[in-house]
C-alpha cells in the first residue's frame, strides 16, 4: 500500500516520529515577539538559513498603543539585522503572503499561528507551532513530528452559483466536529477538487484546524501549477496513490448550500435559509479565510450600485490583493456601497482593533472562528461565505445570497 501525501512529505508512516527539515518558517508580530525572546534566551546563532525565515506583521497593524509599537519596533529591528524576509504593517496576513509564491508543493512549512495549515493548498505539509518551538526551529532548522493518520475527503461534482468554498469548509467542520480530526491530516481528493480554484483551496485548508486537524492539503495539480507559474515557479504535479486512510468520506459539491455557523461553535451549522431574518449590527469581509481577491470581487459584484444597511468592514488579506482590487475598481465599488476598507491584515478577527463588537452586538463574519468573546466581550458571531455576507450587508439581516442573484 502506498503512502498518503502527508506520509510522503514527512517520509514516515502514520504514528512514527520523524525529524524533518523545515523549508519555510514564519511568525507574525504577536508570536514573533515571543519567539525572539525565547531564541535570545538560547544564546545560539540562527541555524536555519535566514531566507527560510519570514517575519510578517499582521495582527495589530498599525499598532494600537505604545506598548504594541515598542514591541513591533524591537522585532522589526531584529528582522532587519538578521536579514530574514520581512513584511511590515500593511503588507497583509502571514498566511496570505506565504501563499503568494512562497510555499511550494512537497515542502515542510511551519508557522507560529494555528491557521498555518492554510499552506496545504499547495500540496505542502503546513502546520502551526508554538513560539518556543519556533525558536528551536530558528536555532536548528528542523523539528520533529509524529506523522499523523489521514482522513481522506473525496470531493465530487461542482459548486452551484450560490455555494462557495467557505460552505465546503463549514460542511467539513460540521461533519467531522471540532475535535473529530484531532491531530489527523485532512487530504482532499476526487474530481471535485479539481474544480476548486486556489483561493478556494486556501480557504478550505485554512479551516482544517477547526476540526482539530494537524494539517490539511490538496494535491498539487494543474490548477496549482498554473497558479504558481504566475509567481515564476515551475513545479511538478502530485498524483494520488492507492493509500490507506484512517477514515474516508465523500462530499458531493452539487449538494452544498450556503451555510452559517452559529455562535459560539464553528461546527454548529445551519442552512442560511434557516437563519434568514436574523438582525446583525456588523458584517466583516476579510481575514485569512476570505479576504482574497476573488472574495472581494464576489462581494463587490453583489453590492455594486446599492447601499449596505449595516456597518460593513472590508479587510483585504494583503497589499497585492488591495492593489489589484483598487486597479480593477472593486475598492471604489465597495466604498460607494458604504463599506469601510481598512488596512490589510487580520483586522477585527482577533478582537483587538478595527471593528470590535459591543456587548450584545451581532456580526456576520467571513472569518474562521466564532468563539465567545473573540471579537469583543458579549458579541455574537455568525460565520458565512462572502456571498452570504454581501446579501446580509445589503439587507441588514441574515439573507440567502440567492435573493440578490435572482
Amino acid at each position: 500500500m502506498s503512502r498518503t501525501l502527508t506520509e510522503r512529505i514527512l517520509q514516515g508512516n502514520a504514528g512514527e516520529y520523524v525529524d524533518a527539515r523545515v523549508d519555510r518558517a514564519y511568525v507574525h508580530d504577536g508570536t514573533g515577539v515571543l519567539t525572539l525572546a525565547s531564541f535570545r534566551e538560547m544564546g545560539v546563532p540562527i541555524g536555519i538559513g535566514p531566507a527560510r525565515i519570514s517575519v510578517l506583521f499582521d495582527h495589530i497593524c498599525p499598532a494600537n498603543n505604545g506598548t504594541t509599537a515598542d514591541l513591533q519596533r524591537e522585532l522589526r529591528q531584529y528582522a532587519s539585522s538578521a536579514g530574514v524576509l520581512f513584511s511590515d504593517c500593511g503588507g497583509g496576513i502571514c498566511h496570505q503572503i506565504m501563499s503568494e509564491g512562497c510555499i511550494l508543493p512537497g515542502e515542510v512549512v511551519v508557522g507560529a499561528d494555528s491557521h498555518s495549515c492554510t499552506g496545504g493548498a499547495f500540496g505542502a505539509f503546513a502546520t502551526g507551532v508554538g513560539a518556543t518551538d519556533m525558536a528551536a526551529i530558528w536555532a536548528s532548522g528542523e523539528t520533529w513530528f509524529r506523522v499523523p493518520e489521514t482522513i481522506g475527503i473525496s470531493l465530487d461534482g461542482s459548486l452551484s452559483q450560490s455555494a462557495e468554498a467557505k460552505d465546503v469548509a463549514l460542511t467539513v467542520v460540521s461533519r467531522l466536529g471540532m475535535e473529530g480530526a484531532t491531530y489527523a491530516a485532512l487530504e482532499y481528493t476526487g474530481p471535485g477538487a479539481e474544480t476548486i480554484d486556489m483561493d478556494g483551496r486556501l480557504c478550505i485548508c485554512n479551516m482544517g484546524v477547526e476540526t482539530g486537524a494537524k494539517n490539511a492539503l490538496f494535491y498539487a495539480d494543474p490548477v496549482c501549477r498554473e497558479y504558481l507559474a504566475g509567481y515564476g515557479h515551475s513545479v511538478e504535479t502530485q498524483v494520488p496513490e492507492d493509500c490507506s486512510y484512517r477514515e474516508e468520506c465523500t462530499i458531493d459539491l452539487d449538494d452544498i448550500v450556503p451555510l452559517v455557523a452559529l455562535p459560539h461553535r464553528v461546527d454548529s451549522t445551519r442552512p442560511v435559509a434557516d437563519l434568514a431574518g436574523t438582525e446583525v449590527d456588523q458584517v466583516l469581509l476579510g481575514t485569512c479565510t476570505n479576504g482574497r481577491y476573488t472574495d472581494l470581487k464576489r462581494f463587490a459584484g453583489m453590492v455594486r450600485g446599492s447601499k449596505v444597511k449595516v456597518r460593513t468592514i472590508v479587510v483585504p488579506a494583503s497589499a497585492p490583493v488591495l492593489l489589484r482590487a483598487t486597479e480593477d475598481g472593486i475598492i471604489a465599488d465597495l466604498i460607494a456601497a458604504g463599506c469601510m476598507v481598512v488596512t490589510p491584515g487580520c483586522g477585527p478577527c482577533l478582537g483587538i482593533h478595527s471593528g470590535v463588537l459591543g456587548e450584545g452586538e451581532v456580526c456576520l463574519s467571513t472569518a474562521n472562528r466564532n468563539f465567545k468573546n473573540r471579537m469583543g466581550v458579549g458579541g455574537e458571531i455568525y460565520l458565512a461565505s462572502p456571498a452570504t455576507a454581501a446579501a446580509t450587508a445589503l439587507s441588514g439581516v441574515i439573507t440567502e445570497p440567492e435573493v440578490f442573484h435572482a
